[in-house]
């Protein structure tokens, strides 16, 4: 007999958010560069729903080099008309730019903290942070931790990096926990 899958209400809808649920979400990410497209997706979802995000995840890598910082970097006007033309993406030149200037950022911080992770991780002293909810109600869009980080990053220089895109982020790369009690992928 198989044991039946519980997830995390806003994960039952359709495909692509189980999926995304059940493979990425909340599991701990120490890749810089993972976190730092992870950081950038975070961005572009601002006034936008997750699930379009993920629906545009593969033409949104394969539009800005799979958001490698180093690509980011040598973008220019060119590439930046290039990007408002592409259909396949958020086509908004605030977030184009955003994404440019945090990869400049993302230098910046490399080389002041040793890498992306070490920076991050350490509002968190290198280990999740696991909640417990019973809830989706339960779940914050936002804590005070999220606006310390969203804070710091500002000051560094990342764009669309507001508290709650930024606790979406730390939910996201496994910083926080937050998967339901009764979720199937509480603790893996």
């Amino acid at each position: 007999m198989t044991q039946e899958i519980k997830r995390c209400d806003w994960a039952t809808k359709n495909k692509i958010e189980q999926e995304y649920h059940d493979t990425e979400w909340g599991i701990p990410v120490h890749d810089d560069r993972q976190l730092f497209k992870m950081l950038v997706l975070e961005g572009k979802q601002a006034g936008l729903s997750w699930t379009t995000i993920l629906a545009k995840k593969r033409t949104l890598c394969e539009a800005f080099d799979d958001f490698d910082p180093a690509a980011l970097v040598t973008y220019d006007d060119k590439k930046k008309a290039e990007l408002l033309q592409n259909d396949g993406i958020i086509k908004n030149r605030l977030k184009i730019n955003a994404a440019i200037s945090n990869a400049h950022a993302y230098y910046d911080v490399c080389e002041q903290y040793g890498s992306l992770d070490n920076y991050l991780w350490s509002f968190v002293d290198n280990k999740p942070i696991i909640n417990s909810w019973k809830s989706t109600k339960e779940v914050p869009a936002s804590t005070p931790l999220s606006d310390k980080l969203s804070k710091d990053l500002k000051k560094q220089g990342f764009k669309f990096v507001g508290s709650t895109t930024v606790y979406a982020f730390m939910q996201s790369v496994g910083m926080v926990n937050d998967h339901l009690d009764t979720c199937s992928f509480k603790n893996k």
